[in-house]
Order: structure tokens, then sequence, then C-alpha cells
């Protein structure tokens, strides 16, 4: 099943069940996060909750799409109560994208080549044991999350701004601080890989730019490969097109060992959150010497995951890198 939201001609939000290539209302006028909790607190699985509530008129998706009503397929009354973060060096590949960006001498391993080479000897333990801790980071709050269709925006003091194709994994916390996965989603984890080229350590600054999240969620579990395809459109021309692999068969880590290193910190177990945790790409144009520009549209695709994400990229007006931002003594 496949589960997305849009805003309704009155305002409000419409959740929307899809099964096969028919998409319907959800009878209910609460929005995925409330339906999540709800079933988080009544023990009840969010299949099982949509079956008894049963369905409304038939939905034409691609229209609320050209019509930029799609909205991400969740959100949270309060933005701040949104986290948004991700790991990275999770996928096969993933290592030589991302040392070929801090190369080094032959002899001289890159820290990236030995975070990965650490996942591939412990990132899938057996049985009920956590396993070596991936790359970690974060990219903001709910207030970061572009919807389906919507520009993502490059600071203007950004020295880039590209697209990395990535699965994310959708989260509520119950009443009782336990994590419950809701399904999973495609996700434009928006990067400038310019900065982070300068030095390593500016990776974290490098990720504090918008994000987006494929129009339908997959509820229930990732197929173990996942094939998709992420391509870059400049005007009526394809730019860059190239698939990207991901699900477990093509990762160094499993996917609740990746969960375990993220919840296991009592911050992100706060009652009512909604987390948006990306789980890694393999696939970058920038590691193909491509550099988007204004007006460039993103598309990531995969059968899997519904309807593809698509996002133009636009360059905001800002403070230059020269230009201090004037802080006020209260």
């Amino acid at each position: 099943m496949l589960l997305s939201q849009y805003r309704t001609v009155a305002g409000g939000i419409q959740v929307v069940a899809r099964s096969g290539t028919e998409a319907y209302d959800v009878r209910t006028d609460q929005s995925l996060h409330e339906l999540a909790m709800a079933c988080a607190t009544d023990g009840k699985s969010l299949n099982d909750m949509v079956q008894s509530l049963g369905l409304n008129g038939a939905v034409d998706l691609d229209r609320l799409y050209a019509e930029g009503r799609l909205l991400n397929p969740i959100s949270h009354r309060d933005p701040a109560h949104m986290h948004l973060t991700g790991t990275g060096l999770t996928h096969l590949g993933s290592a030589a994208t991302r040392s070929s960006m801090h190369e080094r001498a032959p002899e001289d391993e890159t820290d990236s080549m030995k975070m990965f080479r650490m996942g591939v000897a412990n990132g899938k333990p057996a049985g009920e044991l956590a396993g070596v801790q991936p790359e970690w980071f974060y990219k903001g709050t709910g207030s970061a999350l572009i919807a389906p269709g919507q520009p993502l925006c490059s600071p203007g003091f950004a020295e880039d701004g590209g697209e990395e194709p990535e699965i994310a994994g959708i989260y509520v916390i119950g009443p009782d601080g336990t994590p419950f996965r809701i399904g999973f989603a495609l996700a434009n984890e928006f990067s400038d890989h310019v900065m982070e080229r300068q030095n390593y350590l500016y990776l974290a600054h490098s990720k504090l730019r918008p994000c987006s999240l494929g129009p339908e969620l997959l509820v229930g579990d990732l197929p173990a490969s996942v094939t998709g395809t992420s391509r870059i459109r400049r005007g009526d021309s394809v730019l860059f097109e190239k698939p990207f692999l991901s699900g477990e068969a093509n990762m160094s880590h499993t996917i609740s060992n990746l969960e375990h290193h993220h919840f296991k910190y009592a911050i992100f177990r706060q009652p009512g959150d909604v987390h948006v945790h990306m789980f890694g790409t393999a696939t970058l144009s920038f590691a193909d010497g491509v550099r988007p520009q204004d007006g460039d549209v993103f598309e990531i695709e995969a059968p899997d995951f519904g309807l593809p994400l698509r996002n133009p990229l636009a360059w905001t007006r800002g403070p230059s890198p020269e230009t201090r931002i004037n802080i006020r003594t209260l």
C-alpha cells in the first residue's frame, strides 16, 4: 500500500491510499501523522487502520501533482517536532564516490574509506546484536522539508546545490517513547558538495540544506533490492541520468542497525515527534562532474514508490559569504 497527502480546496490535509494503479481518499479528516499516532497508541497497524476507516472517491494524483497540491507524505503541525537526519557511507560503492571528493595518497586511506570498511565488516550483525555505528548527520527540522514539485532553494552563500537520491525511513514516537516505523519514501537529500570537498569537516555545514520526500510512502517492508533512476532535466533535455541501487542487498548496513544507532539517543525518542531518517546513496551527479543550474529539475523515481519525486533547483538571493549576519542584543 502507498499513502500520500494533498492540500484540499478548503486548506485541510487529505490522506490518500493507493494499491496498484487506483488511488482513493481515505475516509478521515486526520493527517497521516495523526493516524500513525493513533495506531501507536492503540496497537493497531496502519494498514488495518486505513481498512477500518474505508475509502471515498478516486483521486487523480498526477493532476494534484501538476496543480502543486501534493504534500510530503508526512508532516507535523509544529515543524520543530520533526527531525531530518541521515547516514552516509552505507551503500556498496558509496565509499568510492565519497573518497574521490577527498583524495589522498594511496597509502593514506581516507577516513571515508575506513568508515565504509567498518560497515562492511560489522554493519550487518547477526541476531539482535548492534553492529558498528554509521556516519550520521543532521539536516534540520520540518521547516527544511520541501513538498514534491516545489523548489529546493540553495542559499546565497552556497557553493553548490546537488541531489542525493535516497530512501528514507519515516517514524513517529509513541506515547511511551517507542519509535514506530510508518514506512519508506524516496528522498532527495540535497547537499552542497563543493563546500564538503574543501574539507571533510565541512560535511556538517554542507548538509544544512532543504530536502524533499517522494509523494508516496510505501507501507510495509522495504524490498531487499531497490532499483531507481536519478535524473537532472534542463529545459527539454536530460542533463544527467543514472541508476541508483538501495535496499539491504546493496548496503553495508542493515536498516535495523541504522535505526538502532539513531534512536539509541533519548533525545530522538520524545513522544509525538516525527523522524525522517535518510539511509544514504552511492549515486551523485557531482561525482560525474555535473553542476546543476538555476531552473534544472531533479527527478528521482523507483517503481516500488509510485510517483517520481521532482523538484526544481532555485538559487536564492541572500548574504554573500563575506556579509556577516547582524546579531542584536536584547
